[in-house]
C-alpha cells in the first residue's frame, strides 16, 4: 500500500491531501492568515471565573473568549503557576526544572474560584480551535509533542504508548528514556519509537527541551495575551505523525514549503528526504492527481459507493447521522441478509473514510441496514473497529443496538471541514438565467485583448473546463492560434476540472492569477 501527501499552496490557504493507493482518505486546509492551532501555548488573562460551571473563561487574543474547565487545570497546576509567576518576576532565571520545587497536586474535587481570579495571568495550552460560536478549549496540563516523546514538564513519569506490544521493547524504552531525561519532565514514548536507537530519541528530546527553553524566555517579556510557543504548522505536524516507511510521495507546488518539508524531514527521517518532489507541472497539482474529483464525490449530503450503494450524510448542532441505503442493487429477495450484510461491510469502510476526510467529530450515529443474524451483526461491528483502527483521533465505537444502529464518538478539535460541492453558475449568478454559450469565445478574445494591453507578460495562461480547452485547442489552426495572432503573446490554455462549463480563469507565466 502507498501513501502520498500532496501540498497545494495558494495565495489564500494550504491544502494537504493524503491519499492511499491514489484514493483520497484525508483533507486538510490551513488557512494562510490562521492565528490558533493545537497545541500552542499563550500567556492568557482570566476575564471571568464561572463558579456554576466550575471553570474560567480567558482572553487569548481570539474574538471569543477560551473556555478552561477545571479538571483541565492538570494536577500540577499550582507548580506550572509558580513556576509563571516566577519567571514573569525574574525570581526564575533559567528554563531548567534541576532545583525547581514542585508544589502538591491539586484537589481534583476542588473549585475553580479557590485557584483563579478574575485579571490573573495563566499559562495555557489550545486542545480544540475555536469551532462554530464557541472559543477554543484550553488545559493547563502542558505537552510538548515530538516526532518519538511527549514532553510533560512538573512530572517524573515516564509512559510507553500501549500500541508496542513487545513487554521488552517497553522496557528497554524506559530505561533509555530514564537515563536521559531531564529531571523535572515526565515524557510519553510514541508508538514510532519502537526499535530506535537512543541516539534518534536524544536528539527527539533535545529538540523539545529547546522548545521548552524558547517558552521560558517568551514568558519573561509577560502582557497577555501573547503567544509563548507555537506548534508546528499543519503541514510539518503531519509529516511529524504520519511519517511511516509505508509513505511513497509528496509532491510539494510550491518551493518554499517545498524547502521547508525537506529540511523538516531530513531532521526526523534523514532517509526518506528523496521522497519530496517539487510539483511544478502547468497544470494544477490537485487536477494532475485526480484529488479535485474525488473532493467533488466524497462531499456533500449524498456519498455514492461502487455497488451503487450510497450514504446520506446530515448534520446538526448535537450530533451527526449518516443513513446507509441500498440504492439499486439487484439482489434477490432470498438474498435479503446476505444483501444487506454486503452493502454495511462497504459502508463500514466508506463511513471510517469520511470521517477521517471531513474530521467530524461529536457524536455520530449511523443507522446501517437491519440484519436478523447476530452473527452478521457481529461481523459489521468488527469491520467498522478494523476501518477505524488508522484514525489517529480518539474515538469510541459501540456495538450495534437493537435498532441496528452503531454509535460512535470521536474526538473533535477543529472546525469539520465543509466543502460545498453544490456549483453556483458562473454566467448566470443563481439566476437561472444565462447568457448565449456561443459568446463565451468572444468574451475571452476581449479580456485577452485587455490584458494584452495592460501587462507585458510574455505568456499568458488560461485555465478552463477540460470540454472547453480540447474546443480551443482543436486543429491546426486552432482558436488558441488565432488568439495568439491578434495580441502577439503566446497562450496556453490548460484544462482546470474545479471550474465550471463556462467558467474561466487568467495567469501569468508564472502562475499568478490576473484579475480582469
Amino acid at each position: 500500500m502507498s501513501v502520498d501527501l500532496l501540498i497545494n499552496s495558494t495565495p489564500k490557504e494550504v491544502v494537504i491531501a493524503v491519499l492511499k493507493d491514489k484514493r483520497l482518505v484525508e483533507l486538510h486546509s490551513e488557512k494562510k492568515d490562521s492565528n490558533f492551532s493545537v497545541g500552542d501555548i499563550y500567556l492568557g488573562r482570566v476575564k471571568k471565573v464561572m463558579p456554576g460551571l466550575n471553570a474560567a473563561f480567558v482572553d487569548v487574543g481570539y474574538k471569543k473568549d477560551a473556555f478552561l474547565h477545571y479538571l483541565d487545570l492538570g494536577p500540577q497546576f499550582a507548580s506550572l503557576k509558580k513556576f509563571a509567576d516566577n519567571t514573569m518576576k525574574g525570581k526564575q532565571a533559567v528554563p531548567n526544572l534541576l532545583y525547581f520545587n514542585l508544589e502538591a497536586d491539586i484537589d481534583k474535587g476542588g473549585k475553580m474560584p479557590d485557584l483563579l481570579s478574575g485579571n490573573q495571568q495563566v499559562v495555557v495550552q489550545i486542545t480544540k480551535e475555536p469551532i462554530s460560536t464557541k472559543g477554543p478549549r484550553l488545559t493547563s496540563e502542558l505537552s510538548l509533542a515530538g516526532r518519538y516523546l511527549v514532553l510533560v514538564p512538573f512530572s517524573e513519569r515516564i509512559s510507553v504508548s500501549q500500541k508496542i506490544g513487545s513487554r521488552a521493547e517497553k522496557d528497554r524504552l524506559k530505561r533509555l528514556i530514564t537515563s536521559i531525561k531531564p529531571k523535572g519532565f515526565g515524557v510519553i514514548v510514541r508508538t514510532v519509537a519502537e526499535g530506535k536507537k537512543v541516539a534518534d530519541l536524544h536528539n527527539d528530546l533535545n529538540s523539545l527541551v529547546a522548545r521548552w527553553d524558547q517558552m521560558h524566555a517568551e514568558l519573561k517579556s509577560g502582557n497577555p495575551p501573547r503567544k509563548l510557543l507555537g506548534e508546528l504548522n499543519r503541514t510539518s505536524s503531519l509529516l511529524r505523525d504520519l511519517m511511516n516507511p509505508s509513505f511513497s510521495n509528496i509532491h510539494i507546488n510550491d518551493e518554499g514549503l517545498f524547502h521547508d518539508a525537506r529540511e523538516f524531514l531530513t531532521s526526523i527521517a534523514p532517509e526518506k528526504k528523496d521522497i519530496v518532489t517539487h510539483y511544478d507541472k502547468q497544470q494544477p497539482l490537485f487536477d494532475y492527481y485526480g484529488v479535485e474529483k474525488q473532493i467533488k464525490a466524497s462531499f456533500g449530503r449524498n456519498v455514492s459507493m461502487k455497488s451503487g450503494a450510497y450514504l446520506v450524510i446530515d448534520h446538526t448542532e448535537a450530533l451527526h447521522v449518516i443513513d446507509v441505503n441500498s440504492g439499486q442493487r439487484g439482489k434477490t429477495e432470498s438474498n435479503q441478509e446476505e444483501n444487506a450484510l454486503d452493502v454495511n461491510l462497504e459502508a463500514a469502510e466508506e463511513i471510517a473514510r469520511q470521517l477521517r476526510l471531513r474530521d467530524m467529530g461529536g457524536i455520530i450515529v449511523i443507522d446501517f441496514i437491519d440484519m436478523r443474524d447476530s452473527k452478521n451483526r457481529k461481523v459489521l461491528f468488527d469491520k467498522m473497529k478494523e476501518a477505524m483502527r488508522d484514525d489517529r483521533a480518539k474515538h469510541s465505537i459501540l456495538p450495534p443496538s437493537k435498532f441496528g444502529l452503531i454509535q460512535i464518538t470521536r474526538q473533535r478539535v477543529r472546525p469539520e471541514m465543509d466543502i460545498s460541492t453544490a456549483e453556483k453558475c458562473p454566467s448566470c449568478a443563481g439566476t437561472g438565467e444565462v447568457q448565449a454559450s456561443i459568446l463565451i469565445e468572444d468574451e475571452i478574445d476581449r479580456k485577452l485583448k485587455i490584458i494584452a494591453d495592460s501587462l507585458d507578460d510574455k505568456i499568458i495562461q488560461v485555465h478552463v473546463h477540460p470540454y472547453l480547452e480540447a474546443y480551443f485547442n482543436k486543429g491546426w489552426n486552432s482558436i488558441r492560434k488565432q488568439w495568439q495572432k491578434k495580441i502577439k503573446r503566446k497562450i496556453k490554455v490548460l484544462p482546470m476540472t474545479s471550474l465550471a462549463f463556462l467558467e474561466y480563469r487568467f495567469f501569468d507565466d508564472v502562475g499568478v492569477e490576473i484579475e480582469v
